[in-house]
């Protein structure tokens, strides 16, 4: 089944100013080409320009009305029809231009003029009639793309997802730990310090609605992965998890600017077992993450410029629960836990298995776990600023740092 997804659409006014600006730029490049053509064959005499200048004024301005239109209703979308309409504008604009002007000097209709008028096809106006449907051809396409593809430059987001503790976290699920009883007090007070150092370092903390009957749904990240501004919503491999994903999308459809896309069934997928290194996604096939799902996401973000790599997962419950990545692109994680390092091309061991997952603040800035002071300290060797928090109470529930934010990014 195919991936469901919504389209962009672009707004009228977005749309007709791309027409507008496609066209202005055929009918600058027609006018500016006959005025040049004209000035060179007139010897350069400065004169020649107060006569020639209304003129294809005149059939620019006109051919810019035309081609505006049929810009707006697709005249560019193929070569051919774009040649036409670009054909038809000029030569429409030209004969009206050049009989205006005739008529504006005071000649009246005769067989001699209306010959003259439509020989200029092909001797006065030629150059300006080649122009504009050379024009049409080549630059109108890619001005309108252009316009409708804008975004102003803006300040990166800094936006993380968090959803506070269920009321029964210590009942969340379990894969490859032996369960031990949660303090959901401690819990509740390392979240909010958690909370505390993504503020602290320049995020905003946007909470998903509570749900405090869905034991798991403090780990946020399961449910949704962005891809800049496409938001792929997931469905958790776990039956149990699937409810969280509603909440989760209200939230994320309030953010402005952002695309959904969301994983279907048959296809399973956790935002944990995805890991992002530039335009490389690596997707661990796990027992959250299934081959339809990890299908459905290469077919998603494919056309987006990313590769998908799917690595085994087997040791561990998510990729993530055994990788993670520096801001310069290297794959951290622990030898014991990984299935297949070598699909990583830059990959450093670390000294414990907490010191796998790392969330990246800055450039500069890591956000980890406190239980693995050798994996910081070797981190803060290679340069980086490292931010620690005390998360034990979720590691006990195979959580890591990722699983409680998701960034918007």
């Amino acid at each position: 089944m195919p991936p469901a997804r919504s389209t962009p659409r672009h707004s009228v006014a977005r749309r007709s100013i791309a027409a507008i600006a496609s066209a202005g730029a055929v009918a600058a490049v027609g006018f500016g080409a006959a005025v040049l053509a004209a000035f060179v064959a007139n010897s350069q005499n400065p004169a020649v320009l107060g006569q020639v200048i209304p003129l294809f004024g005149l059939g620019a301005l006109l051919a810019w009305g035309l081609l505006a239109i049929a810009n707006a209703v697709g005249a560019t979308r193929v070569w051919f029809l774009a040649l036409i309409t670009g054909l038809a504008s000029a030569v429409l604009a030209a004969l009206i231009a050049t009989s205006a002007t005739f008529y504006r000097a005071g000649a009246s209709y005769s067989g001699d003029v209306g010959a003259f008028i439509l020989g200029s096809l092909v001797s006065l106006n030629l150059v300006f009639i080649v122009a504009v449907v050379l024009a049409e051809v080549l630059l109108a396409p890619r001005v309108l793309r252009g316009v409708l593809g804008y975004a102003p430059k803006r300040a990166p987001r800094r936006v993380a997802l968090v959803r506070i503790p269920a009321s029964n976290l210590d009942e969340g699920l379990l894969t490859h730990l032996e369960r031990r009883p949660v303090d959901h007090a401690r819990a509740d007070e390392q979240w909010d310090n958690y909370c505390a150092a993504l503020v602290a370092e320049g995020w905003e903390t946007v909470e998903v609605d509570a749900a405090p009957e869905l034991a798991d749904s403090v780990f946020v990240e399961d449910t949704v992965v962005f891809f800049g501004d496409l938001a792929v919503l997931a469905h958790p491999g776990a039956e149990a998890r699937r409810p969280e994903v509603e909440a989760v999308e209200r939230a994320v459809r309030a953010i402005p600017g952002v695309e959904v896309a969301r994983i279907l069934a048959p296809g399973t997928l956790d935002g944990g077992d995805v890991l992002k290194v530039g335009s490389t996604v690596y997707v661990g096939a796990s027992s959250r993450t299934n081959g339809e799902g990890i299908r459905q996401l290469r077919a998603i973000v494919g056309p987006r410029g990313y590769r998908v790599v799917a690595v085994p997962v087997e040791k561990v419950l998510h990729l993530k629960s055994s990788v993670t990545a520096l801001p310069d692109g290297t794959v951290i994680g622990h030898p014991d836990l990984l299935d297949a390092s070598s699909l990583f091309p830059s990959f450093l061991p670390v000294p414990e298995p907490e010191g796998v997952a790392v969330v990246e603040l800055s450039d500069e800035t890591l956000l980890m776990s406190a239980a693995a002071p050798r994996t910081a300290e070797m981190l803060s060797g290679l340069g980086y600023r490292v931010v620690t928090v005390d998360i034990s109470e979720f590691e006990k529930l195979e959580g890591c740092v990722t699983c409680l934010s998701v960034r918007v990014r």
